[in-house]
């Protein structure tokens, strides 16, 4: 699979959270980095993800926003 997004970033699953219609996983990404991603629970499911396995943050933004205290 080819995709345009430039930001991929190959990780392990550490955690799969599944609601009522969204799940939630997250990625270690190395160096105690984790990303989190909130997709479908069908993506989940049609991807087979599970715990363990190697999968890419994958990310696309238009826009990056700072914040500060």
């Amino acid at each position: 699979m080819k995709i345009s997004a430039r930001n991929q970033i190959k990780g392990k699953i550490v955690e799969l959270t599944k609601g009522a219609t969204t799940s939630h996983v997250r990625i270690d990404i190395g160096n105690g980095a984790i990303v989190t991603a909130s997709i479908t629970n069908q993506a989940v499911d049609e991807l087979g993800l599970a715990v363990g396995a190697s999968a890419y943050a994958i990310i696309k933004a238009s826009d990056v926003m700072i914040g500060v205290d």
